[in-house]
């Protein structure tokens, strides 16, 4: 993913976070992003005098114009330019006794005559003030966090038949104010296993936490950092598709991860112990077993406490977890692919070619796709999006809204069209033109080559046509150059059986042999 992408997710991050009323002290700390950059981000929020909801309908190509064009933000009119160097001053003034918000805006008009009227000059001060508020030490709020790792110790299959002792890897989850936990076998800590264990883990809640917070692990983390932690593409999508965040813990800071890591000390005892005694050969037979011990760990009661974890999370938690998006989180691959000059990408995956719009012929741009769909950016802009095509033939996958003006004429022909004309010709001309059809080229190559050759059929009429097409069949050659050549030296008339010696395929300087195109 491109930072800008990335830094389009954080900033819809920051936003919903201010709007819930949280401080940039907490903000930064959540997001991991540094906090004179959430006060940067909050500024040109203020300034663009959109609310939060339209910001949000917007696309990433939008948000990109208003939020990270260098020093964009100049105010659109002179009253909103005359308030920005006031604020600090303003704002100060609330800190004597007795000063109104109200006191402070008739001091403001005194300098701006011409300023807002006191509704929208308050909401400004408002907006600047909260940018400036430290938030309270943090504390495990219901619905807030779930904190994810990997346990350090593995688990183990082994194979039926060879008896080979495999690796397996243990994802560990819990909320951070139930501490209702959640534990799966996996087959590894790559980006897939660790997305499925997160998306296990919401199901098993049966609902979503404002924030999953993962170590600082590869599968979510493209970079770690202290202060600006980079999501890895995947993980940002799949926070994105259960409307929550991911805030990986800060490098440095124990405290961030001491519930979970004291989570996994605790279920070495709980549930290692007890798998650890049995012999497993499929994860799924695990994972089982794993759950039933999983619930008597969640049932029992804390330590000094009168209640347990599934006690604390249905009496306080439960109700205040998001809803389930309905669908699961399916992975995208990304890759990236310059345009050719038929404007057109590949998918690599399927050896296949998408259409874009022609413009952008030459450039390089992002693919991301999943088993059905396809999705092609520029920069932070979807510019096309195609079904994902599986069926046998069909190379060049095309929109017509895509095409350039003059070819969109070719979009009316088609393989069908062109087999159809042939048959009605006869037999020998449909056989020839399947084979045009079938060789690996641009489709506008090979409907050309068709188009040109069932033209003879007015010109010298279907017999000809007919016998050069044989002719050309036996030769192994397969293109209009051909079928103009034979016409032309009259070898169609020659009968097969009369040939002696054989005819011998004719020379031209434009007729390139079988071994040309293999």
């Amino acid at each position: 993913m491109s930072n800008k992408t990335i830094e389009m997710f954080t900033i819809r991050q920051i936003l919903r976070l201010y709007g819930a009323g949280k401080g940039t002290k907490y903000i930064s700390s959540s997001t991991g992003v540094a906090r004179n950059t959430v006060k940067k981000y909050l500024y040109r929020y203020v300034l663009s005098e959109k609310t939060i909801g339209q910001i949000e309908a917007m696309s990433d190509a939008e948000m990109s114009r208003l939020f990270l064009i260098k020093e964009r933000i100049e105010a659109s009119n002179k009253r909103l330019s005359d308030l920005q160097p006031l604020l600090p001053s303003l704002a100060a003034l609330l800190k004597k006794r007795g000063v109104t918000k109200y006191m402070v805006h008739e001091k403001y008009l005194q300098q701006c005559p011409d300023g807002y009227k006191s509704s929208s000059f308050i909401e400004k001060l408002n907006d600047f003030m909260q940018m400036g508020k430290s938030s309270l030490k943090m504390t495990h709020k219901a619905g807030d966090k779930l904190f994810v790792d990997f346990t350090g110790q593995k688990l183990h299959l082994v194979d039926k038949l060879t008896g080979e002792i495999n690796d397996v890897e243990v994802f560990v989850a819990i909320l951070g104010c139930s501490q209702l936990t959640f534990v799966t076998a996996v087959h590894s800590q790559r980006k897939e296993d660790f997305i499925l264990g997160c998306e296990k883990a919401l199901h098993f809640y049966g609902g979503v936490p404002q924030a999953i917070v993962p170590d600082n692990l590869k599968s979510a983390v493209t970079r770690a950092s202290k202060y600006e932690a980079e999501l890895n593409e995947n993980f940002a999508a799949f926070a994105e598709h259960y409307h929550t965040f991911g805030f990986p813990t800060r490098t440095y800071k124990p405290k961030d991860k001491a519930l979970v890591e004291g989570a996994v000390k605790i279920i070495y005892t709980t549930i290692f112990s007890k798998i650890d005694q049995k012999v497993y050969h499929r994860l799924e037979d695990m994972n089982k077993d794993i759950l039933f011990h999983l619930q008597i760990h969640n049932d029992a009661k804390l330590t000094g406490e009168n209640y347990s974890r599934s006690q604390q999370f249905i009496e306080v938690e439960q109700q205040t977890l998001q809803p389930l998006n309905p669908y699961l989180f399916e992975l995208m691959t990304t890759q990236l692919a310059t345009v050719n000059k038929y404007g057109h990408v590949l998918l690599s995956a399927d050896k296949r070619y998408y259409s874009v719009p022609f413009k952008l012929i030459g450039k390089r741009l992002k693919l991301k796709y999943t088993s059905a769909k396809i999705e092609v950016y520029d920069d932070n802009e979807v510019v096309a999006v195609h079904d994902r095509f599986f069926g046998k033939g069909l190379k060049y996958i095309t929109t017509q809204d895509h095409l350039a003006t003059h070819h969109k004429y070719l979009a009316e022909w088609n393989p069908q069209k062109f087999m159809t004309t042939a048959s009605s010709i006869g037999v020998e001309v449909a056989k020839y033109i399947a084979k045009i059809l079938s060789r690996e080229l641009y489709p506008e190559q090979s409907y050309k080559s068709c188009s040109g050759v069932l033209n003879f059929a007015k010109r010298v009429g279907h017999t000809r046509l007919i016998n050069a097409c044989k002719r050309a069949d036996s030769y192994g050659i397969y293109n209009y150059g051909i079928i103009d050549q034979i016409l032309r030296s009259k070898a169609d008339a020659i009968a097969f059986e009369d040939e002696t010696p054989a005819i011998e395929m004719p020379d031209h300087e434009n007729i390139r042999g079988q071994d040309y195109y293999e």
